[in-house]
């Protein structure tokens, strides 16, 4: 291969993934995820390599046809805003240890949700719903030679906090729909990842599998407030959850001098989240349960009623010279609301641009637009008998996400 060829392909490769990516996978895929886990600047072929980037995601996803408890009209308004815009930042820093040796300490926000329909026929099932996360992990790989290529181990470890709130109507005779009532839940946990790569860089071929655990959740605490309604603010606890498990193998090749070929199938078991029990702190954990609402001992819950997500994606990417790349990205997002919710599926086209005015600089912009297709939430119930959905109904169209990206990498 001669090294006009050679060039022209690693290059295509080292922008690739990095440059689509930050703004596919959280352009409103499934469940709670918005920036997802990410460990492509471990492949970074530089001694040191940091990374910056942020995404902003505009969902405009409508509520149409709104019904209250029992389908009832409660003059509230049949119609409200089914989504908000949101951030999704990450910061990384990868180096080379030793020979062979590489690790990589990022910052991101893997989860969140953000919906404030406000005052509407669901009022009494929600108003506000605002879930955020914060994780931090460090990754390492070992790479051996193997074949024609290389081979790479991959583990590391995660710490991830998850906190938010939840507001809806408690009393309908509070003026000015003041009787409102507030959950606050904050808690933590750890995870670990492993995988396996494996790259040979002569022709930009990279495939790798990488599984990130499960996040246990077994100290959920936080508060109810029912001021509003003359009540008092209530120490509550929720049982033990995780945040999903994940598989993604991701490939990528060079198919032509300058062009590679990249693509990747995602599995989340978002169904670990079905209904969040929460009550009231002395309550005993026995009683603390998802089932009959007349037999539970739990003050509310946040129901989710999730099933698992899958992401498909697939793109191009071509290299112009040393200084200009782009690439181009379709992807497929499996709803993981079947019947309770608003998350069905995703179709997104994404393109975006990197320039490289040194070569220790790349600076990358890029944005999304995508259909989220139609639906109905109500009323369903759960494999354990529990019933969601039957304080509020509604319905929603085709509707768009759009998004845009920016990022910086430095390299020494």
């Amino acid at each position: 291969m001669n090294n006009l060829r050679l060039k022209a392909l690693l290059g295509a490769g080292c922008f690739s993934l990095a440059l689509i990516g930050a703004v596919m996978h959280p352009a409103h895929a499934g469940g709670l995820e918005r920036g997802g886990y990410d460990i492509d600047l471990l492949f970074d072929p530089a001694q040191v390599a940091t990374e910056a980037e942020a995404t902003y995601v505009m969902p405009d996803r409508k509520y149409e046809n709104a019904r209250g408890p029992g389908g009832a009209n409660l003059g509230w308004g049949t119609s409200a805003d089914g989504a908000e815009g949101y951030w999704v930042p990450r910061i990384g820093v990868k180096a080379q240890v030793v020979q062979g040796v590489d690790c990589m300490f990022d910052y991101s926000q893997p989860w969140g949700a953000h919906v404030a329909p406000g005052v509407w026929n669901g009022a009494f099932s929600n108003m506000e719903t605002d879930i955020k996360s914060d994780n931090y992990a460090g990754t390492c790989s070992y790479k051996m030679d193997a074949g024609k290529g290389q081979l790479r181990f991959i583990g590391g470890v995660f710490y991830q906090k998850v906190y938010g709130y939840k507001e809806s109507l408690v009393s309908p005779f509070v003026p000015d729909f003041g009787g409102t009532g507030r959950v606050d839940l904050t808690s933590n946990g750890w995870g670990w990842r492993a995988g396996l790569a494996y790259e040979i860089p002569d022709i930009a071929l990279r495939a790798s599998l990488v599984y990130n655990s499960k996040v246990k959740l077994d100290n959920i605490s936080g508060t109810l407030d029912l001021t509003n309604v003359g009540g008092p603010v209530i120490p509550i606890y929720g049982s033990t959850q995780y945040m999903p498990d994940v598989v993604e193998l991701k490939l990528q090749s060079g198919i032509a001098p300058g062009w590679l070929a990249f693509g990747s199938i995602k599995w989340v078991n978002w169904s670990v989240l079905q209904s969040v029990p929460i009550c009231a702190v002395g309550t005993p954990s026995a009683l603390c349960v998802t089932g009959d609402k007349v037999h539970s001992a739990q003050l509310t819950s946040l129901d989710l009623m999730y099933r698992d997500g899958w992401t498909v994606t697939g793109g191009i990417g071509h290299k112009f010279n040393d200084q200009w790349a782009a690439a181009g990205q379709l992807s497929w997002d499996r709803g993981t609301s079947h019947g309770y919710g608003s998350q069905t599926d995703t179709w997104t086209l994404g393109g975006g641009v990197a320039y490289t005015p040194k070569p220790n600089i790349e600076i990358r912009l890029a944005g999304a637009i995508g259909v989220l297709t139609s639906g109905h939430s109500g009323m369903v119930v759960g494999d354990n008998g529990y019933v969601a959905g039957d304080d509020a109904s509604y319905d929603f169209g085709n509707d768009l996400v759009t998004a845009f990206s920016g990022g910086i990498k430095i390299k020494f």
